[in-house]
């Protein structure tokens, strides 16, 4: 049986109560009215010394429900799949035996933990001349084997296929970071990889193309729609449905049907356990963050390092996705921005639609972040107010990459610097004389996305591309 948004009750022999059937509406629901994150009953909230919330971390039900997003609408041929994915990753990933195994390769073989780095020169970049501002530190996932924290989902995931006696392995992907990943796992245990990516990622990340395929996947274009993560996703869960049985989905985002939400946040959850264990080391016991800044496109990367302090209400947390050409524009991947509910890929969440309902086609200058919709429980965070979603233009974006690596030696993925971006605006926003810890989640490095920004620099003629042929 599809399951559908209505809520079940754990007790199998209660019957839930009987509703009067209403027709479907035509048009997408529209977005509640949502007062801005900074005023909560017409007060005024002052982050850096008020509490807000609550919220519960037990999220979601036992229908995989986040409020009144998320949840599971598959097709009758992946129920089974579905269920038995759903009934199996509880069981497994609280094995004992299953947590050594996967805490010993996200060490031995994914380079765990990751390095929490002060970065002072960009902190002096966003200081005042009294010396307040943000005091900026990097959890420097770009470090970890892969070159991103998509290794830690897909070291997970393929660990419980095998647990789950699965002998094929596909994946979707946009940047090429999780076809990359899941490669180099499949890899590592001898299992056949299909990835599916859009024919326009693949054109712009030819790098991670040659490196799946190096690493023995068959990486499959998708030519269909927009070409990109989007159309991406779909074949994958076309593939799944023609291959139940034998087949693993590894679904690289916290999207999707129930369980892989909640799963891929789980896998992922390591990001921010290490951060609350290294900023109490480095900064006094019981010191917690003040700010928590990352990029979010489907929002993995934010939802590992949100998880550990969803109920730590002193802790901000900040998401940023992609404005592209401006949110006042058709081009842009602002989903929580300018989203509406709807159902994409398995789950209700916020997406950029229609007025009849149709996906609108994404934008953005990051191949990671051009996707119109995102988890549900970065949706139900929105509604509630525990997190905040700002939006990052292409330009600013790329200024914020140029900066980075200038400043600090790294070069950040361009999906990355949408969050170091964020920062021209929160340094703003800091009251004169604090001086807040704010972790960015350095998610990726930039080598992938060299050759983009070298091509925007071309346009520009910038001195940088002098005597350089692209």
């Amino acid at each position: 049986m599809v399951l559908t948004p209505e809520r079940r009750t754990a007790d199998p022999e209660t019957k839930p109560e009987t509703k009067p059937e209403t027709k479907p509406e035509t048009k997408p629901q529209t977005r509640p009215t949502i007062i801005p994150p900074e005023y909560l009953d017409g007060e005024r909230v002052d982050y850096f010394t008020d509490r807000i919330g609550p919220y519960y971390s037990d999220q979601p039900d036992e229908t995989g429900h986040y409020g009144p997003f998320g949840g599971a609408f598959v097709p009758e041929t992946l129920i089974f799949a579905v269920h038995k994915l759903r009934d199996a990753y509880p069981k497994i990933v609280r094995d004992p035996v299953f947590q050594a195994e996967l805490r010993s390769h996200l060490r031995e073989f994914a380079g765990r933990p990751t390095p929490l780095y002060f970065a002072e020169r960009l902190t002096a970049h966003h200081a005042r001349a009294d010396g307040s501002g943000p005091q900026i530190y990097l959890k420097r996932e770009d470090l970890l084997h892969t070159g991103a924290h998509k290794i830690n989902n897909a070291i997970g995931q393929v660990l419980l296929a095998r647990r789950m006696g699965k002998k094929r392995i596909i994946a979707e992907t946009g940047a090429g970071q999780h076809g990359v990943a899941t490669a180099t796992v499949c890899a590592r245990f001898g299992l056949p990889c299909v990835v599916y990516m859009g024919a326009k990622d693949m054109e712009r990340q030819k790098l991670n193309v040659f490196r799946m395929r190096l690493l023995g996947a068959e990486v499959r274009p998708v030519h269909s729609g927009t070409a990109t993560l989007k159309d991406a996703l779909s074949e994958a869960i076309r593939d799944w449905v023609t291959y139940p049985q034998k087949t693993h989905y590894v679904v690289g985002s916290v999207a999707g049907p129930h369980p892989y939400p909640a799963m891929v946040r789980d896998f992922q959850a390591v990001i921010g356990d290490e951060v609350h264990q290294q900023v109490q080391e480095r900064l006094g016991p019981n010191r917690l963050p003040d700010i928590l800044l990352a990029c979010v496109g489907g929002g993995s990367n934010a939802m590992g390092l949100f998880r550990r302090f969803v109920d730590e209400p002193s802790v901000r947390m900040i998401g940023v996705e992609a404005a592209g050409a401006g949110v006042h524009t058709k081009k842009h991947a602002a989903t929580l921005t300018k989203g509406t509910s709807g159902v994409l890929h398995g789950a209700m969440s916020y997406v950029l639609q229609d007025e009849w309902g149709q996906i609108r086609e994404p934008h953005s200058i990051s191949a990671g972040l051009d996707y119109p919709g995102v988890g549900p429980e970065h949706a139900y965070m929105r509604d509630t107010r525990r997190a905040e979603y700002w939006a990052v233009t292409d330009n600013q974006a790329v200024a914020a990459f140029l900066r980075v690596s200038k400043l600090e030696g790294i070069i950040p993925a361009l999906e990355t610097s949408h969050a170091f971006a964020a920062l021209e605006r929160l340094s703003a926003e800091v009251p004169e004389g604090q001086r807040p810890v704010v972790v960015v989640n350095c998610s990726g490095r930039g080598d992938k996305d060299v050759n983009t920004v070298l091509g925007v620099l071309k346009k520009r003629r910038s001195r940088l591309v002098e005597g350089l042929e692209l």
